[in-house]
């Protein structure tokens, strides 16, 4: 029998901890959690809405226009001073916790005032700004948490989590961030004490503050679950675990018991918002279970997530996800023919722009190459693709970048997908009966997915027929 003591890490999103009644779930679960798993970790996001009212406040400092953040000043002081009055029970606590905040909320004006006066709102002047939100939110749930007299500390990750300079994305050095985690936290776990932990925020090895990318307080969850060797990651949310399709375009959409790491990484990748792609890569590393939990109802067991899982024949289709705002950019010249590194160039070109390409797809020949891109970024990615292969355009190897409607990428999770006949065959009968064009297709790069283009006035529909063709079996 194993008795080394388990460590939880719960990661409690911004929709959990967004008013004060959700708070007091919050606390609520972490109570009742605390009876089998005296030693936790708690991560917390950002109030709900936060994190854009911050950064917002910044961007258009940065162009002079400073009421966007004072109306961001009072919303802070308004909701953060709401919480601690509902649920911290001590007044002098109480008190302290709004002398914090308040600081806390001056370091933003600080910083909203110099980026006004520099006129540029840069990485990293947005980090140190966006990270504020989880600095507020964590003062308050710990002190929330000591008020129904579990022993807690909060604790800034920035402590913990160390990382590399790229900022609004950066990476933790695993290595440095493990012997930090467990120096600072293992002796207050070992006191059975609660620490409660900020998510989405780092620091370099110089301390300036980072952030991990937008969602990244499951990705803080998973770190710190590695770094620890934690036995399980519960990631709390505001729906009954992954959903067989989003519930806002499918109203019949379900929860899936079970699923595989390679399941959820790709429906996390393509378009499902319940799981951060990063947060997964980690724990399937180390072996840690992972589940997915709603905070408004914690007696649904929600999705477990496991390692690999047996294929339940009548259950071969597990869910449909979509990425929504995308166009085309297909790259056409009868000189790409042959050529090596044309490819290679072509997305070079795109990487100068720091956009992510979800799908690509390239002719037999040779002569034209398309690939999926966000739709707001398209003029840069144009711009990028001529500034960079300019030589190219100039000798008709190119002969035109163009852009197409805007799209989706419709992708369906089936674990069988290579080992059950006819699944492709009516995925695509049911989109031809119902007259919606299939634009582009990307199958065989994943043997648990099958990524479809289709115009986006096309997507609802496509979805909903989709989603009819799911049996979650188990």
């Amino acid at each position: 029998m194993d008795a080394t003591p388990k460590t939880l890490v719960m990661k409690f999103g911004g929709t959990s901890v967004g008013t004060s009644d959700a708070m007091r779930q919050v606390v609520n679960i972490i109570r009742e959690t605390y009876r089998l798993w005296p030693r936790q970790v708690v991560i917390t996001s950002a109030l709900s809405g936060v994190t854009d009212l911050l950064v917002n406040g910044a961007i258009n400092a940065a162009r002079g226009d400073m009421a966007p953040f004072y109306r961001a000043e009072n919303e802070l002081h308004e909701r953060h001073h709401i919480l601690a009055d509902a649920l911290v029970t001590d007044l002098a606590r109480q008190n302290q916790v709004k002398q914090e905040i308040d600081f806390l909320i001056a370091d933003f004006a600080n910083l909203c005032q110099a980026i006004r006066v520099l006129g540029e709102a840069s990485p990293r002047a947005l980090d140190a700004v966006s990270g504020l939100g989880e600095r507020l939110s964590v003062r308050i749930l710990a002190a929330a948490v000591e008020s129904i007299q579990l022993p807690s500390q909060f604790i800034e990750s920035t402590q913990l989590i160390i990382t590399d300079d790229h900022f609004q994305n950066a990476l933790p050095d695993m290595e440095v961030t493990t012997q930090c985690s467990r120096r600072l936290l293992e002796p207050i776990l070992d006191r059975q004490h609660i620490p409660i932990v900020t998510g989405f925020i780092g620091a370099t090895a110089n301390g300036i503050p980072t952030t991990l990318g937008r969602g990244g307080s499951d990705y803080t969850a998973s770190i710190l679950g590695v770094a620890l060797g934690a036995a399980e990651v519960w990631i709390w949310t505001d729906v009954d675990g992954v959903m067989t399709a989003d519930p806002r375009l499918v109203p019949e959409a379900r929860t899936i018991p079970v699923l595989s790491y390679r399941e959820v990484a790709e429906m996390a990748y393509y378009g499902a918002k319940v799981l951060h792609p990063k947060c997964i890569h980690p724990v399937i590393e180390a072996g840690i279970g992972l589940r997915v939990c709603n905070t408004f109802n914690p007696s649904n067991p929600g999705t477990r997530l496991v390692i690999e899982r047996e294929v339940n024949p009548s259950s071969t289709l597990k869910a449909v996800t979509a990425i929504r705002n995308l166009q085309l950019v297909t790259v056409v010249g009868r000189g790409m023919l042959g050529v090596p590194g044309v490819a290679g160039r072509i997305f070079s070109a795109v990487a100068t722009t720091g956009i992510s390409v979800p799908l690509i797809i390239e002719s037999t020949s040779e002569q034209s190459i398309c690939f999926a891109a966000p739709k707001e970024s398209i003029p840069q990615v144009i711009r990028a693709l001529h500034a960079n292969l300019s030589q190219e355009f100039q000798r008709h190897d190119i002969d035109q970048a163009y852009a197409s409607e805007e799209v989706d990428i419709i992708t369906v999770i089936s674990p069988g997908l290579r080992r059950t006949p006819g699944i492709a065959g009516r995925i695509f009968s049911v989109l031809g009966n119902a007259g919606i064009n299939i634009l582009a297709i990307s199958y065989g790069a994943s043997d648990v997915s099958l990524n479809l283009v289709v115009s986006a006035e096309d997507t609802r529909s496509a979805i909903n027929l989709l989603h009819g063709l799911i049996i979650v079996g188990d």
